[in-house]
């Protein structure tokens, strides 16, 4: 006759088999059974643990915890989820999860090692945190940057702005139109370069408007071939009879990859030269698939290279920025724009047998060229500066030559300009005397321009009387320092380089917005 097993064989069992930690502990906090999977977890045999606290077993630091739950199981019944770290036999301690439930006078608990996952997780959020300091830092760098680049170009800008309003020669009038054409494009560059978050975030705009394909690379092509001539290096450009005429996208992105390109050539190549091709694809009702080609004779590059070539911060090798200079930041923009474009970037080379760039474009045909013509006349014709006759304008600005744009762009246009150097000479300035306008620079030394734009507020609420517009003009261009100008009680920012149309639609802006305002003010 076979005999069925009872109660406590099936416990036994369940004990024995168990992979996680079971035990049972008296309402005193000693141990009355555990199974044999705490040996092999922690290196107790049960005869060591039966009858003995739990307590000293457990790190300092978690005992008042532990009593605490320990206690309050009683009243609550069950605990789930509690990590504790519980001593090896050998000294070191392993985190325990724990889920125990109150049974008469006893209490059943369950145990799993979970200190690898709890490793594991303090591993992943270190990175994490790793990683939001790495974002910050590069968020504090690209501002730097953005300030300390953005400073002499707005004076290289406003300057020759400036200039193209006086008296010209022909040829000097030529050469303003280039300096001005490559410092505007310059600083299309600077804001993508600066803005590498947009880029990630694949939020980077490409505009669609009509414009003639040679037409949009005539300055692109003239500042590189004149690059070549100094070298002493052949330049050619060559356009297949297709690649012609008026296209749909672009134009100013297109440049940027096919300036970069050519850069990128005439820079590393010491002998021989560069060329350019562009070819047209027809692709039926389609657009048609426009081909960029650039080819040199420089240094060239291996297979190893190429796989990283258009990665961020990549370049060649290590010696290519102690011998030319760059950041190897621009293949990285060309590949995020080429296929934002929909199209495909390449590259083929051999160490000192020179290099083969190739990008592709969808590029829609325009096939009514009247419009078109019609529509570039119309936006080639610049709008006069309105005159501001006798509108008094507070300057904060510590750059002299920042300084000296924005009187060469208000001046002539009749402004009455009080130039201070520093927030706290500006709120001086407000206090004493009274302005139309306050243009504010955003990093000064003594008071910056954001705790002058609020201390000005201030002294606008204490006074009384209308609110004075104020426009941040800075060189921090980043989102955030918009919205803390914002914040701070700027009507408007502008970010830098300024040009004179730039800069006076803002001031009309913020003038007919006051002006609504006050109106609707007197109406109420």
């Amino acid at each position: 006759m076979s005999s069925v097993p009872g109660p406590s064989d099936d416990l036994s069992t369940f004990f024995d088999v168990s992979l996680d930690m079971l035990c049972i502990r008296d309402m005193a906090g000693r141990f009355v059974r555990v199974s044999p999977s705490w040996t092999t977890v922690l290196g107790w045999t049960a005869e060591e643990l039966v009858g003995q606290p739990l307590l000293p077993l457990i790190h300092p630091d978690d005992v008042p915890a532990t009593a605490d739950l320990m206690q309050a199981i009683q009243s609550d019944g069950e605990i789930v989820g509690f990590v504790n770290r519980y001593r090896h036999r050998d000294g070191r301690y392993r985190q325990l999860e724990w889920r125990a439930r109150l049974s008469g006078d006893q209490v059943f608990a369950v145990a799993r090692d979970v200190t690898d996952r709890v490793a594991a997780e303090a591993e992943m959020k270190a990175a994490h945190a790793a990683a939001q300091a790495a974002n910050q830092a590069k968020t504090d760098f690209l501002a730097n940057m953005s300030h300390e680049i953005r400073t002499p170009l707005n004076g290289v800008i406003g300057v020759v702005a400036a200039l193209a309003q006086t008296e010209l020669s022909p040829a000097q009038r030529e050469m303003v139109g280039l300096i001005e054409t490559s410092g505007l494009t310059l600083e299309r560059l600077v804001s993508d370069i600066l803005d590498l978050s947009k880029i990630e975030a694949g939020r980077l705009e490409i505009e669609t408007a009509p414009f003639d394909l040679a037409e949009a690379l005539e300055g692109v092509l003239h500042i590189n071939r004149l690059k070549a001539d100094e070298k002493g290096l052949a330049f050619a450009a060559d356009f297949d009879e297709d690649a012609r005429g008026a296209f749909l996208g672009d134009a100013t992105r297109l440049k940027q990859v096919v300036g970069n390109l050519l850069s990128n050539a005439v820079k590393f190549t010491e002998q021989g030269g560069v060329r350019l091709r562009l070819s047209l694809t027809e692709a039926g009702d389609g657009p048609a698939l426009l081909t960029v080609e650039v080819r040199d004779t420089g240094v060239g590059f291996d297979a190893q290279a190429a796989a990283n070539l258009f990665q961020r911060f990549s370049q060649a090798d290590t010696t290519i920025t102690r011998r030319f200079g760059g950041t190897g930041l621009g293949l990285s923009i060309c590949k995020a724009i080429v296929e934002m474009m929909g199209g495909e970037i390449s590259a083929s080379s051999e160490p000192g047998r020179g290099s083969r760039f190739r990008a592709t474009f969808p590029l829609p045909r325009v096939l009514d060229l009247a419009a078109y013509d019609a529509r570039s006349t119309s936006d080639a014709a610049e709008t006069p500066l309105v005159r501001v006759d006798a509108l008094r304008v507070l300057l904060a600005e510590d750059h002299p030559i920042n300084q000296k744009v924005v009187q060469l762009i208000l001046a002539p246009l009749g402004a009455e300009i009080t130039v201070t150097e520093d927030g706290a000479q500006a709120l001086a300035a407000f206090q004493t005397s009274l302005f139309d306008l306050v243009l504010m620079d955003m990093q000064m030394p003594v008071m910056d321009g954001l705790t002058a734009t609020m201390a000005l507020r201030d002294e606008e609420r204490r006074r009384g009387g209308p609110r004075t517009p104020i426009i941040m003009l800075s060189a921090n261009a980043m989102i955030q320092h918009r919205r803390d100008a914002m914040a701070a009680g700027a009507d408007h920012h502008i970010a830098k380089p300024i040009t004179a149309h730039l800069l006076m639609d803002g001031i009309e802006t913020v003038l007919e917005r006051v002006g609504v305002a006050a109106e609707a003010e007197a109406e109420g």
